[in-house]
């Protein structure tokens, strides 16, 4: 088989390069696209997965969205025309679904953010529609997507490629503990559409514990890297590159996340969280708060912090997503082989 995959954005990278791999293994080829959005590009490198850059971000502007889209739908139809794919895979590529029914293939799309206004052509067009478990079919089909068309995975996505090393790390951390004042920071996804809520809103409680705590932001674009190393925040570690994620799960005594994929992913493998996520929480989100394996703060204050680390402190990873994760995993390579041409 050919199977295209379109990952315009940095989560995508670590849920699908271990399923990517395993295909080339079975001698398949696979095709991969990608833009210049936060760390995308930086950890497609450092995966030493061969990839092609088409099109760019237009931004956080709804306007500029709109104008950028139907380009970057040009310029990936123009690159695949003659690259005769059975089968387009993505994980929130809004553009992903559009060019395969402009190429008459069929597509897999999912995504776990009911919020993204992007879902409503995707779950038009896309030809098989997963979700987790967690997120009701009724939002899907709300948003143009067919009910026939819709498949639940189990669990979350995080879990799709985390349950390989979860328990590994856990090991890990076990026979060397990280540094107790260890915090790793990743800041709000300040470009996305969905993100409507503050900016830069950690300033005030870094300040004050970059001199209790060792810190590490984990900037996603050069906006906030650059806002990060301004002389207030000096003391604080902020790296140019991203850090490969074993080496952030097993360091980490504390995660605080502002946005999502991350925030879970740190989350299920049993690492002390806090999510301080502003905006409307997401159906993943409030599952993973209901189950206890993170705590959501919005408002975090830094009189809060040795109280909440002494709550997280003992985690244990949630075995049974890691479990469904399996699952997901396997079904996911399933539906793909579907579109294979008998």
């Amino acid at each position: 088989m050919r199977i295209w995959f379109d990952l315009s954005n940095s989560p995508h990278i670590n849920m699908f390069h271990d399923l990517i791999r395993e295909l080339e293994s079975e001698g398949h080829e696979v095709i991969i696209t990608c833009r210049p959005l936060a760390n995308t590009v930086d950890l497609l490198v450092q995966h030493k997965l061969e990839h092609t850059i088409v099109g760019e971000h237009y931004g956080k502007n709804i306007f500029r969205k709109i104008f950028g889209y139907p380009i970057r739908i040009w310029q990936l139809v123009s690159f695949l025309r003659n690259k005769n794919i059975d089968v387009a895979v993505s994980q929130s590529s809004f553009h992903s679904p559009m060019v395969a029914r402009i190429l008459r293939k069929p597509s897999i799309y999912t995504n776990d953010n009911e919020h993204a206004l992007g879902n409503i052509p995707c779950f038009i067009l896309a030809s098989k529609i997963l979700i987790p478990e967690n997120l009701p079919m009724e939002k899907v089909v709300k948003k143009g997507g067919r009910i026939s068309r819709i498949l639940h995975y189990p669990g979350v996505k995080e879990g799709i490629y985390l349950w390989k090393k979860g328990l590994q790390i856990q090991d890990d951390r076990k026979q060397h503990p990280p540094d107790k004042k260890s915090i790793y920071v990743r800041p709000e996804p300040l470009t996305a559409q969905y993100y409507n809520a503050g900016v830069n809103f950690l300033d005030n409680v870094l300040e004050s514990l970059k001199s209790s705590y060792n810190i590490t932001i984990l900037p996603r674009d050069k906006t906030q890297l650059a806002h990060y190393r301004q002389e207030k925040f000096a003391g604080i570690n902020v790296p140019e590159k991203p850090l490969k994620f074993d080496e952030i799960a097993r360091q980490c005594a504390l995660f605080i996340g502002a946005g999502g994929s991350m925030t879970r992913e740190l989350a299920i493998l049993g690492i002390p969280t806090i999510s301080v996520y502003q905006a409307e929480l997401l159906e993943v989100d409030k599952f993973l708060l209901e189950r206890k394996l993170m705590l959501h703060e919005p408002r975090l204050a830094s009189s809060q912090l040795s109280d909440i680390m002494h709550e997280l402190e003992g985690k244990e990873p949630d075995l049974q997503l890691l479990e469904k994760g399996r699952q997901s995993y396997q079904l996911f390579k399933e539906e793909i082989y579907k579109f294979k041409k008998q």
